[in-house]
């Protein structure tokens, strides 16, 4: 496993470097000059040019990214054009913000998908299954920005149950985790059933229940753990998509994480805040899906990584 993990990490660079050669060339072919949006509308040539003289932004493509390279090799990932501030505190401060965003809708995913869609798979056909399959048709349907307006509107305003917008305490936390999670849940929901559905066909259940095992049993320990494989990893693939989906929900909570710290830059054509962000986001995407890798192995022991 050791010589496993290692050679995953080694193809995190060349795949960094990739997300990073990418993003840095969509953001500066982008419309919109950066020191005009820091200058202002009336600024004059000379002051133009002292912006682009202080941020690298005069020198030619080949030259910023191999100066960004040399750079990140050192840890330094720039200074915001916006804020001054280096980017690696724009990041602390703001992604554990998301971090605990999308945990809290990770942990409404699976409260709500894998239970659903186990009761419509050990009772398929029934009024269960109809229910749980119609809700997750919905929850896969409905757009996230009109669920969470709805949620604002139900909870927030007409019931005043739940704090409209902002951070502070577990109930701010509510209202976002339910509209990021509910989509991931419709999804989950789905799988789990498909992948019950298929275990429980299998003659080793059959065998299990001709032994005169409970049912509770022959569900939970046996079908249940060999259906997780498939579960896992769309669970740890949508974990990886709600990182990026909760720039959709911070924004319209007014959550003060990282998708909201990557739309204003990507409107201020801040440079450096995008590049650092988007780099972010794909090391921990990698550093999941490495994780939903070894997470097989303790579901299914036949599985080896030689």
């Amino acid at each position: 496993m050791a010589v496993y993990v290692v050679r995953r990490l080694l193809i995190v660079l060349p795949t960094l470097l990739g997300v990073l050669l990418v993003v840095f060339l969509m953001v500066r072919l982008a419309p919109g000059d950066p020191a005009q949006l820091l200058a202002g509308e009336f600024a004059t040539p000379e002051t133009l040019a002292a912006i682009r003289e202080r941020f690298g932004l005069d020198e030619p493509l080949p030259t910023q990214l191999g100066l960004y390279l040399v750079n990140l090799v050192q840890g330094d990932l720039g200074q915001s054009t916006r804020t001054r501030s280096p980017v690696t505190h724009e990041l602390a401060t703001y992604f554990p913000n998301t971090v605990v965003l999308t945990l809290g809708a990770m942990a409404v995913a699976l409260l709500i998908g894998i239970p659903a869609g186990i009761i419509a798979a050990i009772r398929p056909g029934t009024v269960l299954d109809l229910l749980a399959m119609l809700g997750a048709l919905i929850g896969v349907s409905m757009p996230v920005f009109w669920f969470g307006l709805m949620a604002i509107l139900i909870f927030s305003v007409e019931l005043g149950w739940f704090p409209v917008a902002g951070t502070g305490s577990l109930a701010h936390l509510v209202l976002p985790s339910l509209t990021l999670g509910t989509g991931t849940a419709a999804i989950l929901a789905r799988m789990t059933r498909s992948a019950m559905l298929e275990v429980l066909s299998q003659d080793y259940i059959r065998t299990a229940r001709a032994k005169g095992l409970a049912g509770q049993v022959v569900v939970f320990k046996h079908a249940l753990r060999n259906a997780m494989i498939p579960v896992v990893t769309i669970a740890g693939l949508q974990f990886g998509g709600l990182l990026e989906g909760a720039v959709i929900t911070e924004t319209v909570f007014a959550w003060p994480g990282i998708g909201q710290l990557l739309v204003g830059s990507i409107l201020a054509r801040d440079y450096p805040v995008v590049q650092g962000a988007v780099l972010l986001i794909a090391l921990v995407f990698i550093l999941i899906n490495l994780v939903v890798d070894l997470l097989y192995g303790a579901f299914d022991p036949r599985i080896r990584y030689d």
